[in-house]
């Protein structure tokens, strides 16, 4: 796989490359083939872009824990790309633990995640051995310790809510005090854990863990995460004699959607965590514990690309729509959160100039935008192909069925060549799961 620095690009892809003649590629692949081949809508993952970005986390953080987060994107592929990379891979459900497993991915290099795990999900992590497991309240610590065969010992996380609201919208801000994940500082619950925690044979605590939310694009909210996360260890070895030695940060890195955006700096906010730490575990006589990071969208997101084919052109009183075949079955996001994304057509050149367009959906719902008040060429019409950046994470992973919409095929590309890692889901599919009258 050739090499390829990843640096801040906007929200296009590593290979992406835009031609003259109005096509464009990514991993030397032309995009209008994908499209005619494997048809539309379609996912199409930058394989060299994932894999650069894992080293890009990896050189900008060598001695912490790089861990994937799964609920980002993960199919068998990527979780192969993840493991040859080195990286640790998170998961949050029994059947993102499941892939997992299935392509023989190091267990001990599995952090397993969840405020609500059911008994099944946690009888499963044990079985698998999981490196770690995240505990997110107190009734799942005597329930994880009935699990542990005798002689064995589980390394736990506690998750802790270091009130510290970041992230780019009200509905993906997870470090407060008023959420559902964590164990509150505040209320005394971490400490009543940490307490029970230490008070199973069965269980070991590693470490602490936060998570602040996502589409952070600056380090300033995690310096002041590890303050309040150090002042916890600190806490700790004073009232339990024990010095933790893993500290989890999360991810929630930001990416760039739009032109003129730009993604977490992974050097600064490297060097911002690491000065961070080794101050305030200086100042309160600690050890500097072992960082983990937890990128999902940081790796994935960019890496994506969605191909859609023009419907329908429509002049509104004040907007013109452009239908495609996708939506918010694909891509939820706009409607979720207001998201906004950048679109282009492409396949052929066009001289009439371009004016502002809104990329609108197939289902039956007025939210179901694409990408709002986008510049779009003014002869657009049905049978144009139009791209959008930045979809490799939360897409594929959030899809849905709606209207009895089928979900579309990944096709993963590199080096010249296209394959595919994902089939499209058929009609039969859906009507397979229907058992009847």
């Amino acid at each position: 796989m050739p090499s390829v620095t990843v640096t801040a690009r906007g929200p296009w892809s590593a290979t992406t490359r835009f031609e003259a003649d109005g096509d464009a590629t990514t991993g030397g692949v032309s995009l209008v083939e994908i499209a005619t081949r494997f048809g539309t809508p379609a996912y199409v993952l930058d394989e060299t872009d994932v894999r650069e970005r894992c080293r890009a986390y990896r050189a900008a953080l060598p001695d912490a824990e790089i861990v994937y987060a799964a609920k980002a994107f993960l199919c068998r592929a990527m979780a192969g790309w993840v493991r040859e990379e080195g990286l640790g891979l998170d998961v949050c459900s029994g059947g993102e633990l499941t892939f997992a497993c299935s392509i023989g991915f190091p267990a001990d290099r599995i952090i397993f995640h969840g405020n609500a795990k059911t008994p099944q999900e946690l009888r499963g992590a044990v079985t698998a051995g999981v490196g770690r497991i995240v505990v997110d309240n107190l009734a799942e610590i005597n329930r994880l310790a009935a699990l542990i065969p005798a002689g064995r010992r589980q390394k736990v996380l506690l998750r802790v809510i270091p009130d510290i609201e970041a992230g780019a919208h009200e509905a993906i801000r997870t470090g407060g005090e008023d959420q559902k994940f964590g164990l509150s500082i505040a209320t005394g619950a971490a400490g009543q854990a940490v307490a029970r925690v230490l008070g199973q044979p069965s269980l070991k605590l590693v470490g602490l863990h936060c998570h602040l939310g996502s589409q952070i694009r600056t380090a300033e909210p995690y310096r002041r995460a590890v303050r309040t996360m150090i002042e916890q260890f600190a806490r700790i070895r004073d009232t339990h004699g024990v010095v933790l030695p893993e500290l989890d940060l999360g991810g929630g890195h930001g990416i760039a959607y739009l032109e003129g955006e730009n993604d977490l700096d992974v050097g600064h906010f490297a060097a911002a965590i690491r000065e961070a730490v080794e101050e305030w575990a200086a100042g309160l006589g600690l050890p500097a514990p072992r960082l983990t990071v937890e990128p999902g969208r940081a790796i994935s997101g960019p890496a994506g690309l969605t191909l859609y084919r023009v419907i329908a052109v429509k002049q509104g009183a004040a907007r013109t729509f452009v239908a495609v075949d996708g939506g918010m079955s694909d891509n939820p996001r706009p409607s979720l959160y207001g998201a906004r994304y950048t679109a282009r057509m492409i396949g052929r050149r066009s001289t009439r100039g371009t004016r502002e367009m809104t990329v609108v959906g197939h289902h039956c719902e007025a939210g179901d935008t694409i990408a709002e008040d986008v510049e779009l060429p003014a002869d657009i019409r049905p049978g144009d192909v139009i791209v959008v950046a930045a979809t490799g994470a939360y897409h594929h992973s959030m899809a849905s069925t709606y209207n009895m919409t089928a979900r579309p095929p990944v096709v993963a590309v590199a080096c010249g060549q296209a394959r595919l890692v994902v089939r499209r889901e058929e009609q039969e599919d859906l009507m397979r799961r229907d058992v009847g009258l």
